[in-house]
C-alpha cells in the first residue's frame, strides 16, 4: 500500500464519516490489498477480499460514496481484519 492508499484507509475509519471520499479511491484501496473485484448487474460490484464477501453499488451520477456505503465498506474492511495502524507512524 502506498501513502494515497494509506490516507484512505484512515478516512474510511475515521469518526465522524466523511462525505468527501470517492470510490475510485476506494477501489484503489482495495486492488492494494488484493481484493477481487467483479462487476455485477447494473451498478453492483462484488469485491472478495480474505475471504470475505460483499456486494457494493457504485455511486451515481456522484464520485463521492455516500455515508452508509462508506459505513458498510468500514464494516466489511474489519470483518477482513483491516484496520488502519496508527501505531507505525512517525
Amino acid at each position: 500500500m502506498n501513502k494515497k492508499h494509506d490516507r484512505t484507509l484512515e478516512a474510511i475509519f475515521k469518526v465522524p464519516v466523511p462525505s468527501n471520499i470517492t470510490w475510485k479511491d476506494c477501489e484503489k484501496l482495495l486492488n492494494s490489498l488484493g481484493a477481487e473485484i467483479s462487476e455485477g448487474e447494473g451498478s453492483r460490484v462484488r469485491i472478495l477480499l480474505k475471504g470475505v464477501k460483499a456486494v457494493f453499488h457504485r455511486p451515481h451520477p456522484q464520485k463521492e460514496i455516500d455515508k452508509g456505503a462508506l459505513k458498510s465498506l468500514r464494516k466489511f474492511l474489519e470483518n477482513a481484519g483491516i484496520k488502519p495502524e496508527e501505531e507505525n507512524k512517525s
